[in-house]
């Protein structure tokens, strides 16, 4: 009887002994091992959502770009003037202010009135058209996303063009120029969605999701299951092993005995 209070006190203290005693290295690959369906389940429905995600789901969105130059103010009169830094220095800093510009209603609204056929207004223009300055230099990057290329072609041509215009009547200064277009005739891909970068991450996620789930379901499980389990948290060999009793092992002797041999196709008389 005094045996049995040590069994019942380890058994209640399972975790509690778990978590005093580290596990080592193999007996993390064992619980994860022993629950690797789990792992392999949810990797497998991660990937097939982020594929069936990206494939069907999605429309692809493409993107077209053009440049545009902030330089000294052009003059017709004056021949070609030498360079001048703190006017290079000015018009980075007028680049910042550009960039805000741009992407304001005063242009915007002029680009609609202009090509009404992009069939946009100018909050969904504003929304479409990002700009940025290319590495703090004189040249800005206008950028249009759409789900047509040509059309986001168009959109930032448009943008460009009347961004262009409209400088010298804000600033009385003529200092932007067009460096490249963007042409609507060219194939492009797809920038969005990126499947690998999807299916790459969804796959990842899913082996971090899978193999906290194993070691959490490690951790709530405090029942013992295995001799493994007893010498582990015992620290004693196992003497006897109860097997399972099946349904056939509950039958009488007699009753075992001439089922047996009806099995067998012989003829039995029980005598009762």
């Amino acid at each position: 009887m005094n045996n049995i209070y040590p069994l019942l006190f380890a058994i209640e203290n399972k975790t509690e002994q778990t978590e005093v005693n580290p596990l080592e290295l193999k007996q993390y690959w064992y619980i994860v091992r022993k629950r690797l369906w789990l792992v392999v389940l949810l990797i497998i429905t991660a990937c097939l959502a982020a594929g069936v995600y990206s494939f069907y789901l999605v429309q692809p969105k493409y993107q077209a770009s053009t440049k545009l130059i902030v330089n000294q103010a052009r003059d017709s009169t004056q021949m070609a003037a030498p360079v001048d830094m703190n006017s290079i220095s000015s018009n980075i800093q007028l680049v910042k202010t550009y960039k805000e510009i741009i992407r304001t209603p005063r242009i915007m609204d002029k680009v609609v009135d202009r090509f009404p056929e992009l069939k946009a207004t100018s909050g969904e223009l504003m929304e479409k058209v990002n700009v940025s300055s290319v590495n703090d230099t004189q040249v800005m990057s206008l950028t249009a996303v759409d789900h047509s290329y040509e059309r986001a072609a168009q959109i930032v041509n448009a943008v460009s063009v009347v961004f262009q215009e409209e400088i010298p009547l804000l600033f009385a200064i003529d200092n932007v120029s067009l460096l490249n277009e963007a042409d609507p005739l060219r194939t492009a891909p797809p920038v969005s969605p990126n499947p690998a970068l999807n299916l790459t991450v969804a796959f990842l996620l899913a082996l971090l999701l899978g193999i906290g789930c194993a070691f959490l379901l490690e951790y709530l499980d405090d029942t013992i299951k295995t001799e493994e389990d007893i010498a582990a948290v015992l620290q004693l060999p196992t003497l006897s092993v109860i097997p399972k009793i099946q349904n056939s092992d509950l039958l009488e002797p007699k009753a075992k005995a001439a089922s047996e041999a009806v099995r067998r196709g012989k003829n039995v008389t029980i005598e009762t």
